[in-house]
Order: structure tokens, then C-alpha cells, then sequence
């Protein structure tokens, strides 16, 4: 005999809101870190201690993109296009050869696939990849879109892509589009949209719109010179950022000016003092491999000295340039010794990790929505079980409604991320970027400023990772509380109970786990 149990679960948005409150500030761990062995704390600038208001940032940025797009030549139609943010997600692929914007796990499997505005299907997907698989080592072709500055390139190639779809003066081919005798492909329009990109953000155009309006732009938290503060107090301190010198210091005396310093009877503070050594102009992930030549910055003027610098370490002074190397040199500090800061899962915690060793915390403000659409969402839960059969029975049960009706409530779960589903999950599979976070950072959070809820002596200590042959002890340990959770969910569900009741966070949360588990 066999059966089915179908659970709906419906959460209580009041009593979520105490539950989330405790989750938000969390710092989460993949390896275990004691901060007190901690002797320098190391931080990016762009999206970690200035973080760009979204979608005001993106919506800006976009802009500019279709303005110089039109400027070399596409059509002026385009700049209809308005920035959507609910359809990119950080962690894409573009496939250069077809256009399409690929979601994947960690060996390549598709999870997701969308041409332009449209997302493909079945026997769609199959035309363009026959195995649903990719071989993501092909670099020219496919182009992993990681960074949160790549949310508005994502969504500018599904608008190009969707535009010259839907034109009917442009043929469309399987590699591209034909006017005439002009053949524009997949790959040179990818390749205009990533020099777009680059004149955006290298000509200054989009620094100097930003600069007019940091309070639209930028946010600026009373927290971070609180906890810049104690950090300093707790070891040394270092700044490293791509960008240059004057932007640098515009941003950074907004961030950390409030008139005083950590209280209102201090002085103020020179956004300089926060640091004992800060680098610009560093050019990561170049900076975690041979590096550049190390120069020194004029303050006073922003221009750089002649010459590579090669004096000792002076404290609060500016410098381009240079590499990891020249951090550990001038600081007196070794790689483990060192926790680094970014949003940059490439750029800034990867190379970190595997050039020199450094501890890594890595910024990813998607995760307090994930939570939220975990613990707070208003859709259903469910859970389906199937007893009483082993490898003799003959009889397959009919779970195909359930199936379906699995699918529906995990798609629109998906769509409370976004158009294109979680950062980290599609179903019960993980995603290239979750895979690679859990990969090569040791510590990660929506926000670095979740230190504040921590002493300097914390120990994070991650979860013992058991392989499936030794978890399986476990599973025998715990079958009983399995059990007795069972019995607990079945009196919760059938119990007779007010409108405003419903199952408690800690058994809704693993009732998604268990329906997560079915799906694959």
C-alpha cells in the first residue's frame, strides 16, 4: 500500500516579523572564523561601504548605456526601453552564440533559459542545448554576468535582444539579425554592450551625475563610522578600491561626515583616519596576482606623485596601485590573518582567497529579500510523503497532481525574487553563484555592518559538513524526532484553530526545506 500526504501551510505575517528581525542581522558562516585571530580588516568601496540605492542607481546607469548605444549607431528606439528591476539577477550567463541568458548550477546544468523577454521551455531549450548543459570553461561564448554593477547590462542584452526580435525589418537567425547586407551577431552585440559599459564608468559620465546628488545615490548609514571605529580599535585597517582618488574621497567624506565622530561629544573625523593604509585605482582581480606599480596620491591635488613608491608605510596616506603583496609588506600582517570585505565574488573574494590565502566576507544584500520570501510569504507550503514502498513494489503511486501542484507553488516562490528566480536556488538545485559563494567565502551577509551585533572575541563556528555515508548515522539517530515532528505537524494542521493562527516559523521553515528536497 502506498499513500500521499499533502500539507498547506500558511504563515502569519505578525509573528514573522519578530522571527525575521533575529535572522536579518545574522552573519552566516561556511567556515569557521575567530575574530580575534583577526589582526587587519580590509574593505572594497563600491556596493560594501558605499551602497548604491537601487533601483535609482540602476535606472541611472541604464540611461546611460541606451544614450551612448544610440550615439554609435543603434536605433533611436531603444531609449523607450525603461529599467526593470524585477527581471535581471546577479550570477546570469550570456551565451554570446545565441543571445540567451543562461541560468545554471555548478557543472553547467541549465536551470534556466530566457531570449530576450521570453523564457524557453521544453523543446525550446532542447533546440538550442541538446543535453541542458553547458561547457562553461568556454569563456568566449559564455560570459558570467557576478557583480551587482551587471544587473543593468543583464537587462540591457534581454531589451537589445527582445528589440530586434520583435522588429520585422531585422531577419532573424539562430547567431543573430540581418538587415539587408548587414549582419549584426549575438557576440558583437555583446561586445557593445560591454564597451558601453566601460565608457559609462571610465569616461566619468556616470560618476560626475552621481556626485550631483549622493543623497538619491548613495546610502549613507550612521552606523558604519560606529563600527569603522571599533574595527580600527580591534586591529588595522585597509581600503582598497578600483575606483580613483577624487571619486574615492567624495563618496567616502559623504559616507563617514556626520559632523562628529563615534559620539556627539567627539570631534570630527577625517575619513582618512578610519584606515591606516588605503589604495586606489587598484585594478582587481589584477591587484591579487602580480598587481600594478605602486605610486603615491597627492591629496591635495588628487594627481599621482612620479615614480614607484618605495618608501615605508606612512600611516593615512594614499596610494595607486600596487598589489596584495604590498598590503601584507606595509601592514606587517600574513594572508589568514587578514578578513577582506567585498561584493565581488570574482574580483574581490575568490582571487583573495586563492592568491594569498585571506580570510573573506562577502557582501550579497539579496539575501535579506531571500529571507523574506522564505519566512514571510504569504503563498504555500507543501509537503508530500510516500510510505510503505521499497524496491518490491511493482505498483508506481499517481503523484502527478501533486507534482504539478509542487511546481506551480515553487514557481511562484521563484517569482518573489524576480522574474529570473532566487540568486541561490532554481527548485532544490543550487545555483553557479551559491555554489561559488559557499566555495571561497568564509563568511557572507547582506550587509558588513551585521558586526556591530558582535564582539571582537566571537568565534563563528560553521556547521559540521557530513558526507552523504556518514550523515546517514545521523538520519538513523533522528528518525523518532522525525517522527515525532510528523505527529506535531498532523495535530498543528488538523487542530481546529482561529484565522489568525497558523503553523510556527521554525515548522514552516522546514516544511519549504522538505518540499525543496522533492523537487530536482
Amino acid at each position: 500500500a502506498s499513500y500521499e500526504i499533502l500539507v498547506i501551510a500558511r504563515p502569519v505575517r505578525g509573528r514573522l516579523t519578530t522571527f525575521l528581525s533575529r535572522l536579518f542581522p545574522r552573519i552566516f558562516v561556511n567556515r569557521s572564523l575567530a575574530l580575534e585571530k583577526i589582526k587587519c580588516f580590509g574593505f572594497d568601496m563600491d556596493y560594501t561601504l558605499a551602497v548604491y540605492t537601487s533601483p535609482d542607481y540602476e535606472e541611472l546607469t541604464f540611461e546611460l548605456l541606451l544614450e551612448h548605444l544610440v550615439s554609435i549607431g543603434y536605433p533611436p528606439e531603444i531609449l523607450a526601453y525603461k529599467y526593470d528591476p524585477a527581471f535581471p539577477t546577479r550570477g546570469l550567463i550570456f551565451d554570446a552564440r545565441y543571445g540567451n541568458l543562461l541560468k545554471v548550477d555548478s557543472h553547467g546544468n541549465l536551470l534556466a533559459c530566457a531570449h530576450g523577454f521570453h523564457f524557453l521551455k521544453g523543446s525550446e531549450i532542447w533546440n538550442y542545448y541538446p543535453n541542458k548543459f553547458i561547457q562553461r570553461d568556454d569563456t568566449k561564448r559564455f560570459h558570467i554576468l557576478n557583480t551587482l554593477f551587471n544587473l543593468t547590462e543583464t537587462y540591457l542584452l534581454a531589451c537589445l535582444v527582445d528589440f530586434f526580435t520583435s522588429l520585422s525589418r531585422y531577419t532573424n537567425y539562430e547567431t543573430g539579425y540581418r538587415q539587408g547586407n548587414l549582419f549584426m551577431s549575438f557576440r558583437s552585440m555583446f561586445q557593445d554592450v560591454r564597451e558601453a559599459m566601460d565608457y559609462v564608468h571610465l569616461s566619468g559620465c556616470l560618476k560626475e551625475k552621481m556626485l550631483q546628488n549622493l543623497e538619491k545615490y548613495v546610502v549613507k548609514d550612521p552606523r558604519i563610522p560606529l563600527l569603522l571605529s571599533r574595527m580600527k580599535d580591534a586591529g588595522k585597517m585597509f581600503l582598497a578600491t578600483n575606483s580613483d582618488y577624487n571619486y574615492t574621497d567624495a563618496i567616502m567624506t559623504y559616507l563617514l561626515d556626520f559632523g562628529e565622530g563615534n559620539t556627539v561629544s567627539q570631534p570630527h573625523r577625517a575619513w582618512r583616519t578610519y584606515f591606516d593604509l588605503i589604495v586606489v585605482d587598484t585594478r582587481k582581480p589584477l591587484f591579487f596576482v602580480e598587481g600594478t606599480v605602486l605610486r603615491q596620491v597627492n591629496t591635495d591635488t588628487g594627481k599621482l606623485r612620479i615614480g614607484t613608491y618605495t618608501g615605508a608605510h606612512q600611516h593615512c596616506a594614499v596610494y595607486s596601485g600596487g598589489s596584495s603583496d604590498m598590503i601584507c609588506d606595509l601592514l606587517g600582517v600574513k594572508g589568514k590573518e587578514i578578513l577582506y570585505i567585498g561584493d565581488h565574488i570574482f574580483g574581490d573574494i575568490l582571487k583573495s582567497k586563492k592568491r594569498q590565502g585571506w580570510r573573506t566576507f562577502l557582501v550579497v544584500p539579496e539575501v535579506a529579500k531571500e529571507l523574506q520570501v522564505w519566512t514571510e510569504k504569504n503563498g504555500e507550503a507543501f509537503l508530500v510523503f510516500s510510505r510503505h514502498l521499497d524496491s518490491g513494489s511493482s505498483e508506481c503511486p499517481d503523484i502527478s497532481t501533486i507534482k504539478k501542484q509542487i511546481q506551480n507553488v515553487t514557481h511562484e516562490m521563484d517569482m518573489c525574487y524576480g522574474k529570473m528566480g532566487s540568486l541561490f536556488h532554481c527548485g532544490s538545485r543550487q545555483t553557479l553563484f551559491a555554489n561559488q559563494l559557499m566555495r571561497y567565502a568564509d563568511l557572507y551577509a547582506a550587509s558588513f555592518v551585521n558586526f556591530l551585533y558582535y564582539p571582537f572575541s566571537y568565534v563563528f563556528r560553521a556547521p559540521a559538513a557530513l558526507m552523504p555515508h556518514e550523515s546517514t548515522v545521523e538520519h538513523i539517530k533522528t528518525e523518532s524526532t522525525e517522527m515525532d515532528f510528523m505527529h506535531q505537524l498532523r495535530q498543528q494542521v488538523s487542530r481546529p484553530r482561529p484565522e489568525s493562527c497558523a503553523l510556527s516559523p521554525l515548522l514552516l521553515l522546514r516544511l519549504n526545506r522538505q518540499l525543496l528536497s522533492l523537487l530536482s
